[in-house]
């Protein structure tokens, strides 16, 4: 793990901020233009492009590299860089480290799963030049399985014993420890 003041740490820092940072504008661009109406398939408040196609696409585009693709590719660089680093020192790790990247396949999955109905809509639209949505089926399912997708993650986690134990103990902080500390060496110091 990365300590606080190495140059990988900040480096991290300094991306995931510039990544919220774009991310918000971005998501501000459409509440200043007006584009945002309420969708009663979606269930919530969506985009809806009326200008023009080349807007809609240039905007999306510009998004997604920025706010999706690039920090995909800094997570992964980034995971390859601390496996990297942690590839030398396998030997010297206890054999009581928790492995907690045994419930990262299983969240990117449900992930995709829960999300394909609404890149499946934005991509429909994307390829119809007059702008008309995907059919409100098909965007009723997408707001549904997004919601969805949120309330398993909560789910996930606590099938995992490691993670149950730790929110478990974050509740319950005055429990006491399973097994108390054992002194196992005195240093005699002489006062001269």
């Amino acid at each position: 793990m990365a300590s606080t003041g190495s140059a990988l740490f900040v480096v991290m820092v300094t991306a995931c901020l510039a990544s919220w940072v774009t991310g918000l504008v971005f998501g501000s661009v459409p509440v200043v233009y007006a584009w945002i109406r309420y969708d009663p398939a979606e269930m919530l408040c969506a985009v809806f492009w009326e200008n023009s196609y080349s807007d809609m696409l240039l905007y999306i585009l510009c998004a997604f590299s920025l706010c999706i693709f690039l920090p995909c590719v800094l997570i992964f660089f980034c995971s390859l860089l601390l496996s990297a680093s942690s590839c030398h020192s396998i030997w010297n790790r206890c054999d009581d480290a928790v492995d907690l990247s045994s419930v990262s396949p299983l969240l990117v999955s449900f992930y995709m799963l829960c999300y394909t109905p609404f890149f499946v809509s934005e991509l429909i639209l994307l390829g119809r030049r007059d702008l008309s949505p995907a059919p409100d089926w098909l965007r009723t399912l997408s707001s549904v399985m997004s919601y969805l997708d949120c309330g398993l993650n909560p789910l996930i986690y606590c099938s995992h014993q490691d993670f149950r134990e730790a929110g478990l103990a974050l509740l319950w902080t005055n429990r006491k420890p399973s097994s108390e500390p054992v002194l196992t060496s005195i240093t005699k110091r002489v006062n001269v």
